[in-house]
């Protein structure tokens, strides 16, 4: 659904003036061939004169400057026979080949700039001449067809001979097929005519062959250079054509099938897939063989096949008139076939497409001068769309670019050029693919609108545009000629024509030397029954500057082809070779220049509006919050937009193409992927952005990621957007169409519904496209609420109510929203027809949150009384929706057994099943029957208070119920302040302390007046205070109090509560020496020596404190030396596993495949250890077949870091061990610092001992600072985490092998402070062992 649009055109002129200062009569150089140095960006040119040959180069970057308008001369040679076989440049070996029908090869070096460095060197020479030369694509080989002998010789770059075989020959090459005959017409069913049919037609294409064929051989090569193949006519008479395909070897592969007026031409398509040549038709008749006159391209497979053709769709005209196929030329990119033609009235390039197999027209590209000739047509080998033709004196490069005529949005048509049509389909009502088309208008025939001459009328349109509005067809020729059309599109379904144009507007610009190349089309807003038709023009002046002729017509509401009065005027640019962009709503022109400008074409002199950073040939113009924004698509994929006094924000690098509707731009990109982004957000960004950078500002990332986005197909491009129907057209690679309806504007439109009160429209665009109904309440739920009678009123239908009360039910709207909703809707329902929207009203209690299913059986109860008939439908109905158990329940919980037994009647139970349970529970009284029914339902705390309700004698019944269904709570509040009040507190005390909650058994116990239990429960928690504070209300006796206090100091002791059980001792047991005892062992020494001051006797200090001292010290001096000894064991391991992996780092991290980590199923064969064995130490090499669970995995996870010896986590491990000991080495310091004074006073061996515990303490916290020093002294780097699943999660456990464990370790700092005495720094120090040397 693309069209080919110009882009661009120079010219080179080769003046007369300059030819004659290099050779004597000027007038005669005719340009014969060009060549294209890329390296260099230099076009050479080669000219044939009086004997010689002419070399001349241009700048492609510098192509028409006003200071240079001629070529440059480089060189000539001197030949008998100046035309020219071939001209390439090499670039590899900088050096220009000529090769010359005469026979010579000859070779310019070439110079940085393009100049020549060396003469003329004759290279080799071909005595019978060269008929035929082509280079292959990559310039390693050149394959020659010489003259008389007619041989094919195949030389490398350096001009070495690598093969030389006959053109012609009998065989059939390397790749004959093997025929048994099958499928063929020897063995097909003829009829009447019989076999002998196919010998006279035989005869009859032996004899074919074109007068005005040249006889010359055509050689051309696959893209690959893998092969080439050659053309040429037999040697017999009649001699026709025949193809043959060689390898880059020489070797023949495969002969051509015959084909009767095969021509000359031949092209194999750079892809390799197909060879091109061309076909005049040759028919067979009474009268002999005959020419109809019509030209095809056929199509060759590389076995010399026929694959298909096309027609060229030759124009009627005498068989006298010259008409001949003069080349085919494949675009580098295989998306377009050249065909060169010379006719009568000049020469025509034709430029073809084909898409879903068909075969199309897209450009024509004309000589501008009548009966003139082009010399020379070549492809550019790098810039697939710039095409360099040449006539006698020019030079003439024509860029072009692939373009989308979409028009109005409401309609969505899209119109393709073809030949002498433009295809035109409306996507809003019908999704035809191409090739066909739902209306093809004709642009050859003679109208009768205007004074118009049919023969530009019957060239193919060099460009075709839709307006935004009303569908308006414009159609530009580039002579000047333009044709506007009203298509009268139909907007919905019929039986008719999809739509009727009518001619409106016929214009010859006139202007022969200009060209024009692109027109749009616009309908202006007009008061009263007239209209406005704005055509604006684009074209080049003589001047080689753009020009823009813009045409007003006001035409008559009621009479279309009525012209009222038309208005004129043009405006000159300030530059060349720019674009019209393409206005949306503005009725304002804007042109883009090559640099990015954007102008307003009305305002001459003024400063640009903004610019995009480059070029972009594609641009849309819209306006949004007030401003104009652009939005641009340059040929390398960026994708750009821009508004005034702004700088351009780039959204896109890789896009393929755009378009602008819904409030989105929408765009594809090479990823496949298409994204929307909201044209609010562009502005804001553009509004706000500070502007600091020269660079094009790119969006931040977090506001793209919120963009929505979705895959499609491979090399998808978008052809229009329809907002009416919600869809987006895309164009696959293959010609292909597919229509998606993409959730952002389908929720677009939606929005824009829901706006309006369109509650209708909106929820069947929701159902149709399968999005969640809640956005019906979503997006408005103040709109909603309030217009609920309108929703109603719109939907009627109750299976769509229904289902958008589902939607509602099961969505993620807050409860109290849904139970709004549900209620509103249900109010509503019940005031406009209850027996009409029964179902639903059922529908909206049962989803609401929570489900009030009482509500809905209380609905049926009702019903039943008013309108029986319709019961058995609402109840089948609501069981449909509700399980039936369920309703059961709900039906037995409500008491009624009427209601119970509806219910069952139609949830089809079995009656065994529930009858004879309803017949005990009548039996019963009604509160004791309630119990029974709660009870049964599980709702235990209104079974319960139905119980309390049944009478006291059902009391001892309830304390058993609410022991089995732990009711403590429920039964205290219920049984207050009544008699069994304290019997239920003992119950709930009782369960409390057996589940050792003794502290509120306790309390519960107090409550109770229980205080013996109390006791008891305080005993057990350790609350010795409350214990003993119960204890002196003479709950027991002095004798069992002391008891209770050795008892509980004993607990208290073993939980190292020294001082807690040094007080028990003292003021309940009455035993102070067994209080020392406890606070010497728990360090509390100078508590002790208080306690023994206080209370005596004195000689616990010589007895008990002073040896317990020392016992202190002792175990401190033990702690310390365990500590010092992990440490340096810890170092020494550290230091032999940093040299390990400094020496040894395969062995020590080993290898794997980190993607392997999520395979879970194992072969059974013998495999070499992995990694992963560094991980684990698994002592095996073999593994049974075996799928990880996920606690398998999260137990591989924990083995991975468990850090035992000869794994990579040892180190590690060994860090975190080490943070551990400084925790240690705390706790310790604080002991000593606390046995410290005491020492000091004692004795001289107590006061030797403290100043042993000090300098002890003191060394090591020095060897542990010096250690933890020497252990984090490398810097750390950060490194990102994987995503979070198990392959991931190990595959960041294997990356973090390879970095320092100290890096992922933070590093422990050692607490300072003076904290010892310093009097015993002046004592002697007791000398302790040297530390461990320093870890490298």
């Amino acid at each position: 659904m693309r069209n080919i649009s110009q882009d661009s055109i120079q010219k080179v002129t080769l003046r007369t003036e300059d030819v004659e200062q290099v050779t004597a009569d000027g007038t005669n150089a005719t340009i014969a061939a060009t060549a294209f140095d890329v390296d260099r960006d230099v076009t050479f040119a080669a000219t044939t004169c009086e004997g010689k040959i002419l070399i001349w180069k241009t700048a492609g970057a510098r192509l028409l400057p006003p200071e240079e308008s001629s070529f440059c001369f480089c060189g000539s040679y001197i030949t008998p026979d100046p035309r020219i076989a071939s001209l390439r440049v090499l670039a590899e070996a900088s050096r220009l080949v000529l090769v010359a029908r005469s026979g010579d090869i000859v070779v310019w070096e070439l110079g940085d700039s393009g100049d020549f460095n060396s003469d003329a060197d004759v290279v080799g020479s071909v005595e019978t001449g060269i008929l035929a030369a082509s280079w292959s694509p990559d310039d390693a080989f050149i394959a020659l067809a010489t003259g008389t002998y007619d041989n094919v010789i195949l030389m490398n770059s350096t001009f070495d001979v690598l093969s030389e075989v006959p053109l012609e020959t009998s065989e059939f090459g390397e790749d004959a097929p093997i025929n048994v005959g099958w499928g063929s017409k020897d063995t097909q069913f003829h009829g009447s005519v019989g076999r002998s049919h196919l010998k006279s037609q035989e005869k009859t294409n032996r004899q074919q062959e074109r007068a005005d064929d040249d006889g010359l051989p055509r050689i051309t090569w696959r893209g690959d250079a893998a092969y080439f193949a050659v053309s040429t006519r037999s040697s017999g008479n009649p001699s026709p054509r025949v193809i043959r395909v060689y390898s880059h070897e020489g070797r023949l592969q495969s002969t051509s099938e015959p084909v009767p007026g095969l021509e000359a031409s031949v092209a194999w398509r750079p892809n390799g897939s197909l060879i091109a040549s061309t076909q005049i038709d040759v028919r067979s008749g009474p009268q002999g063989t005959f020419r109809n006159g019509n030209h095809y391209v056929v199509f060759f497979e590389r076995n010399g096949l026929r694959h298909g053709e096309f027609s060229l769709r030759r124009p009627l005209t005498s068989n006298e008139s010259l008409y001949r196929i003069r080349d085919l030329l494949w675009s580098p990119d295989s998306a377009i076939l050249a065909v060169w033609i010379e006719h009568t009235n000049g020469d025509t390039l034709q430029l073809w497409t084909s898409s879903n197999y068909h075969w199309k027209v897209l450009l024509k590209v004309i000589y501008p001068q009548k009966a003139c000739r082009f010399t020379s047509v070549a492809w550019h080998p790098e810039h697939s769309w710039k095409l360099v033709l040449t006539t006698y004196s020019q030079l003439i490069v024509r860029t072009f670019a692939w373009d989308t005529c979409a028009g109005a949005s409401d309609t969505g048509c899209v119109g393709v050029v073809d030949g002498d049509h433009v295809l035109l389909t409306p996507f809003r009502t019908q999704n035809v693919p191409p090739p066909m088309s739902s209306y093809q208008l004709p642009v050859r025939a003679q109208h009768t609108v205007g004074d118009t001459s049919a023969s530009f009328l019957r060239r193919t349109p060099s460009y075709i545009s839709l307006s935004p509005s009303n569908d308006i067809l414009g159609a530009l020729w580039g002579d000047g000629h333009i044709v506007v059309w009203s298509l009268h599109t139909r907007m919905g379904p019929g039986t008719g024509k999809v739509m009727e144009p009518v001619l409106l507007w016929t214009k010859d610009l006139g202007d022969e030397d200009g060209h024009w190349r692109q027109v749009q089309v616009s309908i202006l807003d007009a008061d009263g029954d007239e209209r406005n038709l704005q055509v604006v023009v684009l074209g080049t002046t003589k001047q080689r500057f753009d020009l823009v002729s813009v045409h007003e017509i006001r035409l008559s509401h009621t009479e279309e082809q009525l012209h009222i009065v038309e208005t004129h005027r043009t405006a000159e640019l300030p530059g060349k070779d720019g674009r019209l962009i393409s206005s949306l709503e503005s009725s304002s022109s804007f042109w883009q220049s090559r640099k990015g400008e954007i102008f307003r074409v009305d305002s001459q002199g003024e400063a640009p509006l903004c610019d995009f950073p480059e070029f972009c040939f594609s641009g849309v113009n819209l306006t949004a919050r007030g401003r104009q924004l652009f939005v641009g698509l340059s040929s390398s994929g960026k994708l750009y937009c821009t508004t005034e006094g702004s700088k351009p924000v780039e959204l896109a690098i890789n896009g393929n193409s755009f378009t602008v509707a819904s409030g989105f731009v929408v765009f594809t990109t090479s990823t496949h992927e298409v994204h929307f982004a909201p044209v609010v957000t562009l502005v804001d960004h553009l509004t706000n952005q500070s502007g600091a950078e020269d660079d094009p500002c790119k969006l931040n990332q977090a506001a793209t990621d919120t963009w929505q986005r979705r895959r499609v197909e491979r090399g998808s491009r978008i052809v229009t957007v329809v907002p009416s129907t919600m869809s987006l057209v895309l164009q696959m690679p293959r010609g292909n169409l597919e229509t998606i309806n993409p959730r952002p504007l389908v929720m677009e439109a939606v929005k824009d519904d829901l706006d309006a009160g369109r509650w209708q429209k909106a929820f069947m665009a929701c159902r149709k496209h399968r999005i969640s109904l809640s956005i019906v309440v979503e997006h408005n739920e103040e709109a909603f609420m309030a217009g609920v009678s309108q929703f109603v009123e719109q939907i009627q239908q109750v299976d769509y109510i229904n289902l958008f009360l589902t939607n509602i039910g099961r969505s993620e709207l807050p409860a109290k929203t849904i139970s709004n909703v549900c209620d509103a809707i249900r109010l509503e329902l019940q005031t406009k027809d209850l027996s009409k929207y029964v179902n639903s009203i059922l529908t909206a209690y049962v989803v609401k949150t929570p489900p009030d299913y009482e509500a809905g059986l209380t609905l049926l109860l009702h019903l039943r009384d008013l309108q029986p008939e319709q019961v058995e439908d609402a109840v089948k109905y609501i069981i449909f929706l509700v399980d039936a158990n369920k309703l059961f329940d709900t039906a037995l919980g409500m008491y009624d057994f009427s209601l119970v037994l509806l219910v069952a009647q139609y949830a089809q139970k079995d009656p065994r099943e529930y009858l004879p349970f309803l017949r005990e529970l009548t039996a019963l009284p009604s509160h004791y029957q309630r119990f029974r029914i709660d009870d049964y339902l599980q709702r235990y705390e209104k079974a319960l208070r139905n119980l309390h309700l049944a009478g006291p004698t059902y009391f001892q019944e309830a304390l058993d119920y609410i022991e089995r269904h732990q009711l403590y709570e429920a039964g205290l509040e219920i049984w207050k302040a009544t008699e069994q009040y304290r019997v239920v507190l003992g119950a709930y005390g009782s369960w409390l302390f057996d589940r050792r909650d003794y502290k509120q058994a306790a309390l519960v116990f107090i409550e109770a007046s229980d205080l013996r239990k109390a006791m008891v429960a305080h005993e057990r928690a350790l609350e010795w205070q409350e214990l003993f504070q119960l204890s002196t209300k003479g709950v027991v006796p002095e004798e069992e109090v002391k008891e209770i206090a050795y008892r509980i100091a004993g607990e208290l002791l073993s939980k190292k509560r020294y001082s807690e059980a040094a007080r028990v001792f003292i003021d309940y047991a009455g035993d102070i020496r067994q209080a020392v005892i406890v606070l010497v062992q728990g360090n509390e020494i100078s508590e002790a020596r208080r306690i023994v001051s206080l209370h005596g006797p004195p000689e616990l200090l010589q007895e008990v404190i002073m040896p317990g001292a020392l016992d202190v010290k002792a175990q401190l001096t033990e702690d310390l030396n365990e500590m010092r000894e992990q440490l340096r064991k810890q170092l020494t391991r550290l230091r032999e596993l940093r040299l390990k992996k400094v020496q040894e780092p395969d062995s020590f991290y080993g290898t794997e495949q980190a993607n392997m980590h999520n395979i879970d199923v194992m072969t059974d064969f013998s495999m070499a250890p992995t990694a992963f064995t560094r991980y684990t130490v698994a002592p095996t090499t073999t593994s049974k077949a075996s799928k990880r669970s996920s606690k398998t995995k999260r137990k591989m996870e924990r083995k991975v870091g468990s850090g035992r010896k000869g794994t990579v986590d040892e180190e590690e491990y060994i860090l975190k061990s080490v943070t551990k000991l400084v925790a240690r080495c705390s706790v310790v310091q604080a002991d000593v610092k606390k046995v410290l004074p005491p020492l000091l006073h004692f004795s001289e061996l107590h006061r030797s001992e403290a100043c042993i515990a000090q300098q002890e303490m003191e060394s090591f916290e020095k060897e542990l600072r010096d250690s933890i020093e020497e252990i984090w002294r490398s810097p750390s780097t950060t490194e990102n985490s994987a995503p979070d699943s198990w392959s991931n999660r190990m595959l960041a456990k294997e990356k973090q092998q390879l970095m320092d464990p100290r890096e992922r370790v933070p590093k422990p700092v050692v607490e300072g402070g003076d904290w010892g005495i310093k009097l015993l720094r002046t004592k002697t120090s007791v000398p302790l062992t040297v530390g461990l040397p320093g870890c490298q």
